[in-house]
């Protein structure tokens, strides 16, 4: 609902107004005077003001050039209602940053448009900022991804050249920085490819693709980073192991490889990841990345495919919330769903379902 601040000394003014308005969806204010309008900003926090040009005191002219000077209100759209009918009067209220003006007596269709039109432009705005802030996050937040795993390459590689580094310790040294290259890698391609997907210039190049030939790739790329925190990727491969289904296998291994990411990021140490495949009687290939770390509430398994959102927050996790967009977006692309459900008794089923057509 739209709140509304009328400024008028004269009661009966609002009071008509009021009546004018009375079928809309709007929550209306009353201030007497420009002070006490200005006084009132902060409790009504208003979406738009009507405010009334000849008053006693602080007139709507002076009212309004202080409101504007104001960051915080400036891009509140001010309708001055003005008994004034001069082009030089009516371009000193706009002058001093009204948005609009309406003539007394005020019409009430006039009313309504003039109101709806500045709401409008209020919803624009808003909606700008919101985008805007939206933005400032998402580079923090990759600026941030970016640099951990960075550095991670950069600390190992320096260690790796240093001549007192152990030789024993140099194949792990050497596997941590492989990990932090291919983070780095995946959180880069996903930029790249939710970009190209949202603009509608990437095109699926669809293969005949043997699934279980797929799954196995993308476990054996992870094994060496799940075997740093002791876990185990465990491959459950059905027995017609040749069955291929029309798919982007580079697009497909890249969903496998987020999911894949995220289950060893969220699963403890000493833990067990389980990627199963399984045919349908219908001829679909179903795939489940099953792991045992904190889940995902079940308010937050639908959101959690939307850019940006995240389920469960930890500290030691780097979390851009753009992985499972992606994935959402390629398996929707092949004419798939992807979904989360809670795993018993801990964790989570990222579950893809793709047509065998």
């Amino acid at each position: 609902m739209y709140s509304i601040l009328v400024v008028d000394d004269e009661p009966d003014n609002f009071d008509v107004i009021e009546t004018f308005l009375s079928n809309q969806d709007y929550q209306l204010y009353y201030a007497a005077n420009g002070q006490e309008a200005i006084d009132s900003l902060d409790t009504y926090n208003p979406d738009l003001i009507l405010l009334d040009v000849m008053m006693p005191g602080i007139d709507g002219i002076e009212v309004c050039q202080q409101i504007k000077t104001i960051s915080k209100w400036q891009a509140i759209p001010i309708i001055m209602v003005t008994a004034l009918s001069s082009k030089s009067d009516l371009a000193r209220c706009l002058n001093t940053g009204a948005n609009d003006f309406i003539s007394k007596p005020v019409n009430a269709v006039e009313l309504r448009a003039r109101i709806e039109s500045m709401l409008r432009m209020k919803q624009q705005y808003d909606d700008l900022q919101t985008l805007l802030k939206l933005r400032e996050d998402m580079v923090k937040m990759v600026v941030h991804d970016l640099r951990n795993p960075l550095m991670g390459i950069f600390l190992g590689l320096e260690l790796l050249l240093s001549k007192d580094y152990p030789q024993e310790k140099q194949n792990r040294k050497l596997a941590q920085v492989y990990s932090s290259a291919q983070a780095l890698q995946l959180l880069i391609d996903d930029l790249l490819q939710v970009a190209l997907l949202e603009s509608g210039k990437f095109r699926l190049n669809l293969t005949a693709v043997t699934l279980c030939t797929l799954i196995q790739s993308a476990t054996s790329n992870f094994k060496a980073i799940a075997a740093q925190k002791n876990q185990s990727l465990v491959s459950q491969l059905p027995e017609e192991f040749s069955r291929a289904i029309l798919v982007d296998a580079t697009m497909m291994h890249r969903v496998l490889d987020n999911l894949l990411s995220n289950a060893i990021k969220f699963s403890p140490r000493n833990s067990q990841i389980v990627v199963k495949l399984e045919f349908t009687t219908f001829g679909d290939a179903k795939i489940q990345v099953i792991d045992s770390g904190p889940g995902v509430p079940d308010a937050l398994q639908q959101k959690i495919f939307e850019k940006y959102e995240i389920g469960t927050l930890m500290s030691d996790v780097s979390q851009i919330g753009l992985g499972l967009a992606f994935c959402k977006m390629v398996v929707e692309a092949h004419g798939g769903k992807i979904c989360v459900r809670n795993n018993q008794p801990q964790g989570a089923i990222f579950e893809i379902t793709l047509s065998g057509c």
